[in-house]
């Protein structure tokens, strides 16, 4: 299969540079693979496409404010560091801008000497490691030091740093959003659960995968980047449950869809609290065996996330959707609107 195959033309202005003031409100596109059809409304009637009994799995990853800027102490050059992977203490996995000033043993030095970094090693992929060392808590140094990374395509300041983070978020470790949870708030998921759809977590820190674009002709080429995730047990009993009872699980995001069907790929198709890491692609032809529906944003053209949510339903259902929504002036990427993918079984 080519990369080839899931491209699409994407008008520039379409790129969606900052969130709307209600995250509810941006368009919905329901896609309707069973039947077939594609329909539209905004994104607070999600509710509406729920029933009882259904469960909704989410993924609580917080987002670092990870992008640093930073000098070479020895020569006053400027750096920019973006932590992906905290892997062991202190050291963590990087992408840095430009590549070419950092070679191992470059020593870096941010905010007047609050954090200082020295290069460990460096990865295949160009990436940098780094060995960091500074007084206190390593997050709350972050905290002050750090802005938040937002995708290459955004081009405008965001002003309220908490608009690149879902309301549930809590486990910190994330180097991007999981961008289909955004649209929701608090009163939304209250909606939810008396609708009497239960709401479980899950846990992916979001690393290298997201910035990484597919560099090989064919699909089965290439390898994706680890990310590390968890799954509770009250959520793998809560989705056993569910389908037991004969509800559907709705997927919030690509991240929270990777996550179950990495552990179900593990365990033969069974679910129980696990954390581990994951390099799993699901591209057409995957067998899911445990989503039947996905909430998630438009993705990039060729991509990865574009090949999986193919896999849910088909190239050519997601490819017309995709169309759709260019031609219904749909707001595109991280701070775009959304879709809901209904699955091959979704009843």
């Amino acid at each position: 299969m080519k990369v080839e195959d899931f491209d699409f033309h994407l008008p520039e202005e379409l790129i969606a540079q900052t969130p709307l003031a209600d995250r509810t409100s941006s368009k919905l596109l329901i896609a309707d693979y069973p039947n077939n059809q594609v329909t539209h409304t905004t994104f607070s009637h999600i509710v509406d496409e729920l029933k009882a009994g259904d469960c909704l799995i989410l993924n609580d990853t917080k987002v670092m404010p990870a992008r640093l800027m930073g000098v070479k102490e020895e020569t006053g050059a400027h750096v920019e560091v973006l932590l992906l992977t905290q892997l062991e203490g202190d050291e963590w996995e990087t992408l840095v801008k430009p590549a070419k000033r950092v070679k191992i043993g470059t020593e870096l030095v941010f905010g007047d000497g609050l954090l200082k970094a020295i290069c460990t090693g460096i990865k295949d992929h160009g990436g940098r490691l780094f060995k960091m060392s500074y007084d206190g808590v390593f997050f709350e140094v972050l905290d002050q030091l750090g802005e938040m990374p937002l995708p290459p395509y955004i081009h405008e300041k965001l002003d309220d740093r908490n608009r690149y983070q879902t309301v549930y978020a809590k486990e910190q470790g994330s180097a991007a959003a999981p961008t289909a949870g955004l649209h929701f708030t608090q009163e939304l998921l209250k909606e939810v659960e008396a609708k009497g759809v239960e709401i479980g977590y899950v846990t992916l820190h979001v690393g290298l995968g997201t910035f990484r674009p597919v560099s090989v002709d064919s699909i089965e080429s290439h390898e994706m980047h680890a990310e590390f995730y968890r799954l509770p047990q009250v959520t793998a009993d809560l989705i056993t449950t569910t389908k037991a009872r004969g509800g559907r699980v709705v997927a919030v995001g690509t991240t929270s869809t990777r996550t179950l069907e990495s552990v179900a790929a593990k365990f033969n198709g069974e679910l129980k609290e696990d954390s581990d890491w994951t390099s799993i692609f699901i591209y057409p032809g995957f067998t899911f065996r445990v989503i039947d529906a996905m909430i998630t944003n438009f993705h990039l053209p060729k991509s990865t996330l574009v090949m999986l949510v193919s896999a849910l339903t088909s190239r050519e259902f997601i490819l017309d959707a995709y169309q759709e929504a260019i031609d219904q002036r749909y707001r595109f990427f991280s701070f775009g609107d959304a879709m809901l993918i209904k699955g091959k079984d979704f009843k």
